[in-house]
């Protein structure tokens, strides 16, 4: 288990924003990015759980870090949510994100969001393109159609 290093002033795990959800990344042996985390009472949605837009920017987040963790800087451009059982506040989360596929122009990310009893509540898909005006210039594998 590695921690993975913050950037900055993130909206979900930005160390130097009081205003952070307050995540922490780290990569497991295989590289899938995860965190634990707990939804408090600014998170809320409906009563008692959290809002189905904190989940999704939690998993957007995790897919994102772990294509930015294999050395590709790019943004989402297009992210699937789906929503299976609802989030309570105050429990323990774990939320993990992979790449699933490299291809030319595009990165597809897969991500989940799991309750304290092992059960998947929130899973979601990502495609992450090129973001060079960001972050300068981007090295992706040739292959695929994408």
């Amino acid at each position: 288990m590695k921690l993975l290093p913050g950037h900055g002033e993130c909206f979900v795990c930005g160390a130097e924003n009081p205003r952070s959800m307050g995540l922490t990344w780290f990569e497991a042996e295989d590289g899938e990015i995860f965190a634990e985390f707990a939804f408090g009472g600014h998170h809320q949605g409906p009563p008692l759980h959290a809002h189905g837009g904190a989940s999704a920017a939690v998993l957007d987040e995790a897919m994102g870090a772990a294509v930015w963790n294999a050395g590709l800087k790019v943004v989402a451009v297009n992210l699937e949510i789906n929503y299976k059982k609802p989030v309570p506040l105050g429990e323990m989360v774990t939320i993990k994100a992979r790449v699933q596929e490299k291809h030319t122009r595009k990165v597809l990310t897969t991500g989940e969001l799991r309750l304290a009893d092992g059960s998947v509540a929130v899973t979601g898909r990502g495609i992450y393109v090129p973001a060079p005006h960001l972050v300068g210039e981007m090295k992706f594998e040739r292959g695929g159609d994408g």
